[in-house]
Protein backbone atom coordinates (compact mmCIF):
# COMPACT_ATOMS: atom_id res chain seq x y z
CA UNK A 1 0.00 0.00 0.00
CA UNK A 2 1.09 3.42 -1.00
CA UNK A 3 1.26 5.96 1.98
CA UNK A 4 -1.72 7.94 0.44
CA UNK A 5 -3.69 4.34 0.06
CA UNK A 6 -2.74 4.17 4.45
CA UNK A 7 -4.35 7.70 4.99
CA UNK A 8 -7.31 7.42 2.74
CA UNK A 9 -7.86 3.99 4.86
CA UNK A 10 -7.78 5.98 8.02
CA UNK A 11 -9.90 8.32 6.95
CA UNK A 12 -12.28 6.27 5.72
CA UNK A 13 -12.31 4.96 9.15
CA UNK A 14 -13.13 8.77 10.61
CA UNK A 15 -15.58 9.24 8.17
CA UNK A 16 -18.02 6.39 8.10
CA UNK A 17 -16.81 3.88 10.64
CA UNK A 18 -16.50 5.34 13.78
CA UNK A 19 -12.74 5.58 13.78
CA UNK A 20 -12.24 1.81 13.26
CA UNK A 21 -9.31 1.00 11.13
CA UNK A 22 -10.08 -2.79 11.00
CA UNK A 23 -13.90 -1.97 9.60
CA UNK A 24 -12.49 0.83 7.16
CA UNK A 25 -9.48 -1.80 6.05
CA UNK A 26 -12.26 -4.71 5.79
CA UNK A 27 -14.50 -2.61 3.71
CA UNK A 28 -12.16 -1.38 1.10
CA UNK A 29 -10.58 -5.08 0.80
CA UNK A 30 -14.02 -6.55 0.04
CA UNK A 31 -15.51 -3.69 -2.27
CA UNK A 32 -11.94 -3.96 -4.57
CA UNK A 33 -10.77 -0.17 -4.13
CA UNK A 34 -7.72 -1.43 -1.87
CA UNK A 35 -7.22 -5.14 -2.68
CA UNK A 36 -3.16 -5.28 -1.33
CA UNK A 37 -4.38 -4.36 2.24
CA UNK A 38 -1.90 -4.90 4.54
CA UNK A 39 -2.81 -7.04 8.16
CA UNK A 40 -3.98 -4.73 10.89
CA UNK A 41 -0.67 -4.57 12.58
CA UNK A 42 1.04 -3.70 9.38
CA UNK A 43 -1.86 -1.08 9.00
CA UNK A 44 -1.27 0.49 12.63
CA UNK A 45 2.56 0.41 11.73
CA UNK A 46 1.99 2.35 8.80
CA UNK A 47 -0.35 4.90 9.97
CA UNK A 48 1.71 5.92 12.98
CA UNK A 49 4.99 6.36 11.17
CA UNK A 50 3.33 9.37 9.07
CA UNK A 51 4.98 12.50 10.14
CA UNK A 52 2.66 14.96 11.98
CA UNK A 53 4.06 17.28 9.35
CA UNK A 54 2.07 15.28 6.49
CA UNK A 55 -1.68 15.46 8.42
CA UNK A 56 -1.15 19.57 8.79
CA UNK A 57 -0.06 20.12 5.75
CA UNK A 58 -2.98 18.10 4.05
CA UNK A 59 -5.41 20.18 6.39
CA UNK A 60 -3.62 23.10 5.35
CA UNK A 61 -4.07 22.71 1.55
CA UNK A 62 -7.67 21.76 2.37
CA UNK A 63 -8.64 25.44 3.95
CA UNK A 64 -6.25 27.40 1.09
CA UNK A 65 -9.30 27.76 -1.36
CA UNK A 66 -11.59 29.13 1.04
CA UNK A 67 -8.91 31.81 2.07
CA UNK A 68 -8.69 32.90 -1.27
CA UNK A 69 -12.56 32.73 -1.90
CA UNK A 70 -13.19 34.54 1.04
CA UNK A 71 -13.78 38.18 0.51
CA UNK A 72 -14.12 39.41 3.94
CA UNK A 73 -11.45 37.15 5.60
CA UNK A 74 -13.54 36.25 8.86
CA UNK A 75 -12.18 33.35 10.84
CA UNK A 76 -12.92 31.96 14.25
CA UNK A 77 -11.10 30.52 17.12
CA UNK A 78 -11.85 28.41 19.90
CA UNK A 79 -11.84 25.29 21.59
CA UNK A 80 -13.44 22.08 22.60
CA UNK A 81 -12.63 19.24 25.27
CA UNK A 82 -12.30 15.42 23.72
CA UNK A 83 -12.61 13.01 27.16
CA UNK A 84 -10.57 10.10 26.91
CA UNK A 85 -12.57 8.63 29.90
CA UNK A 86 -14.89 8.83 32.37
CA UNK A 87 -13.64 11.05 35.31
CA UNK A 88 -14.56 8.18 37.76
CA UNK A 89 -11.62 5.92 35.72
CA UNK A 90 -9.46 8.64 35.98
CA UNK A 91 -7.01 6.73 38.10
CA UNK A 92 -7.59 3.80 36.30
CA UNK A 93 -6.91 5.20 32.17
CA UNK A 94 -3.71 3.85 30.72
CA UNK A 95 -3.21 5.99 28.18
CA UNK A 96 -2.59 9.63 30.01
CA UNK A 97 -1.75 9.14 33.14
CA UNK A 98 -0.77 12.99 34.38
CA UNK A 99 -2.52 15.48 36.30
CA UNK A 100 -2.05 18.16 33.28
CA UNK A 101 -5.28 16.14 31.80
CA UNK A 102 -7.51 16.83 34.59
CA UNK A 103 -9.05 20.46 32.65
CA UNK A 104 -12.39 22.29 33.34
CA UNK A 105 -15.02 23.81 30.95
CA UNK A 106 -16.32 26.89 32.55
CA UNK A 107 -19.33 27.54 30.15
CA UNK A 108 -21.13 23.90 31.04
CA UNK A 109 -18.79 23.95 34.91
CA UNK A 110 -17.71 20.63 34.70
CA UNK A 111 -14.64 18.61 34.93
CA UNK A 112 -13.11 16.27 32.24
CA UNK A 113 -9.85 14.09 31.94
CA UNK A 114 -8.63 14.04 28.32
CA UNK A 115 -7.23 16.63 25.82
CA UNK A 116 -8.55 20.42 24.51
CA UNK A 117 -9.00 20.20 20.76
CA UNK A 118 -7.62 24.44 19.76
CA UNK A 119 -9.13 25.20 16.25
CA UNK A 120 -8.58 28.24 13.49
CA UNK A 121 -11.23 28.08 11.27
CA UNK A 122 -12.74 29.83 8.22
CA UNK A 123 -16.04 31.88 8.76
CA UNK A 124 -18.14 28.85 7.06
CA UNK A 125 -16.64 26.05 9.16
CA UNK A 126 -13.59 24.65 7.46
CA UNK A 127 -10.84 24.16 9.81
CA UNK A 128 -7.68 25.50 8.74
CA UNK A 129 -5.48 24.96 11.69
CA UNK A 130 -5.77 22.73 14.78
CA UNK A 131 -3.74 21.52 17.72
CA UNK A 132 -4.27 19.23 20.83
CA UNK A 133 -3.10 20.27 24.45
CA UNK A 134 -3.59 18.38 28.02
CA UNK A 135 -7.13 19.20 29.40
CA UNK A 136 -5.41 21.77 32.03
CA UNK A 137 -3.96 23.96 29.31
CA UNK A 138 -5.62 27.92 29.28
CA UNK A 139 -7.00 28.70 26.03
CA UNK A 140 -5.06 32.52 26.01
CA UNK A 141 -1.41 30.77 26.64
CA UNK A 142 -2.34 28.39 23.04
CA UNK A 143 -2.16 31.52 21.52
CA UNK A 144 1.34 31.56 21.72
CA UNK A 145 1.06 27.73 19.94
CA UNK A 146 -0.87 29.06 16.47
CA UNK A 147 1.23 29.37 12.67
CA UNK A 148 -2.01 31.75 12.43
CA UNK A 149 -1.12 30.81 8.39
CA UNK A 150 -4.15 33.26 7.23
CA UNK A 151 -4.10 36.29 4.70
CA UNK A 152 -2.89 39.48 5.38
CA UNK A 153 -6.38 41.46 6.29
CA UNK A 154 -7.83 38.51 7.98
CA UNK A 155 -9.74 39.15 11.45
CA UNK A 156 -10.06 36.66 13.98
CA UNK A 157 -12.75 36.13 16.55
CA UNK A 158 -12.82 34.80 19.46
CA UNK A 159 -14.18 33.92 23.30
CA UNK A 160 -12.99 36.15 26.74
CA UNK A 161 -10.38 33.72 26.62
CA UNK A 162 -8.05 34.58 24.68
CA UNK A 163 -7.54 38.18 25.40
CA UNK A 164 -3.66 38.78 25.46
CA UNK A 165 -2.73 42.10 24.59
CA UNK A 166 0.76 40.91 23.03
CA UNK A 167 -0.39 38.47 20.78
CA UNK A 168 -3.22 41.29 19.42
CA UNK A 169 -0.07 43.79 18.84
CA UNK A 170 1.98 41.02 17.35
CA UNK A 171 -0.46 40.09 15.15
CA UNK A 172 -1.26 43.89 14.12
CA UNK A 173 2.40 44.19 12.55
CA UNK A 174 1.49 41.41 9.95
CA UNK A 175 -2.22 42.91 9.45
CA UNK A 176 -3.73 40.25 10.82
CA UNK A 177 -6.29 41.16 13.45
CA UNK A 178 -7.31 39.20 16.18
CA UNK A 179 -10.62 40.21 18.44
CA UNK A 180 -11.66 38.42 20.89
CA UNK A 181 -14.99 39.30 23.29
CA UNK A 182 -13.51 41.39 25.78
CA UNK A 183 -13.68 41.02 29.86
CA UNK A 184 -15.49 43.56 32.04
CA UNK A 185 -12.20 44.45 33.16
CA UNK A 186 -10.65 44.91 30.41
CA UNK A 187 -8.66 47.90 29.05
CA UNK A 188 -9.13 47.83 24.97
CA UNK A 189 -12.80 47.68 25.24
CA UNK A 190 -14.98 47.84 22.28
CA UNK A 191 -17.71 49.89 21.40
CA UNK A 192 -21.00 48.06 21.73
CA UNK A 193 -21.83 47.47 18.41
CA UNK A 194 -19.01 45.86 17.44
CA UNK A 195 -19.26 43.81 20.66
CA UNK A 196 -22.73 42.86 20.13
CA UNK A 197 -21.17 42.02 16.58
CA UNK A 198 -18.46 40.05 17.60
CA UNK A 199 -21.12 37.87 19.73
CA UNK A 200 -23.13 37.17 16.82
CA UNK A 201 -20.54 35.73 14.89
CA UNK A 202 -19.02 33.86 17.67
CA UNK A 203 -22.87 31.49 17.67
CA UNK A 204 -21.30 29.61 14.33
CA UNK A 205 -18.16 27.95 16.12
CA UNK A 206 -20.82 26.39 18.63
CA UNK A 207 -22.86 24.62 15.79
CA UNK A 208 -19.56 24.17 13.81
CA UNK A 209 -17.86 22.11 17.18
CA UNK A 210 -21.66 20.16 17.63
CA UNK A 211 -21.38 19.04 14.16
CA UNK A 212 -17.57 18.25 14.48
CA UNK A 213 -18.28 15.90 17.58
CA UNK A 214 -20.92 14.37 16.07
CA UNK A 215 -18.31 12.48 14.04
CA UNK A 216 -16.91 11.02 17.76
CA UNK A 217 -18.43 7.74 19.12
CA UNK A 218 -19.05 7.54 22.79
CA UNK A 219 -15.43 6.15 23.47
CA UNK A 220 -12.36 6.48 21.19
CA UNK A 221 -10.84 3.44 21.34
CA UNK A 222 -6.95 3.59 21.36
CA UNK A 223 -3.87 2.05 23.18
CA UNK A 224 -1.74 4.99 22.89
CA UNK A 225 -1.68 8.48 23.31
CA UNK A 226 -0.54 9.27 19.66
CA UNK A 227 -3.09 6.45 18.19
CA UNK A 228 -5.63 8.66 20.49
CA UNK A 229 -4.14 11.96 19.25
CA UNK A 230 -4.10 10.68 15.90
CA UNK A 231 -7.67 9.77 15.56
CA UNK A 232 -9.49 12.71 17.89
CA UNK A 233 -7.11 14.51 14.50
CA UNK A 234 -8.91 12.34 11.75
CA UNK A 235 -12.14 12.93 12.86
CA UNK A 236 -11.89 16.75 12.36
CA UNK A 237 -10.19 16.52 9.23
CA UNK A 238 -12.72 14.08 7.58
CA UNK A 239 -15.41 16.53 9.17
CA UNK A 240 -12.95 19.57 6.80
CA UNK A 241 -13.11 17.63 3.84
CA UNK A 242 -16.97 16.76 3.94
CA UNK A 243 -17.80 20.44 4.66
CA UNK A 244 -14.89 21.53 1.51
CA UNK A 245 -17.16 19.29 -1.19
CA UNK A 246 -20.96 20.69 -0.45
Amino acid sequence: MSTAEVMTAALTAAAFFSGSHEKSCKFLKEHGYMPAMLSKSQFSRRLGGIPEQVWTGLLRRLAEPFHEADSLKIYLMDSFPVHVCRNIRMKRCKIYQDEQFWGYVSSRDEYFYGLKVHALMTESGIPAEIFLSPGSYADVSTLYDFSFHVPSGSVIYGDRAYNAYAVEDSLEKTDIHLKPARKNNSKRKYESLAEDGIKIIRKRVESVFSAIKQRFPAHIYAVTPHGFELKVFLFILAYGIEKAML
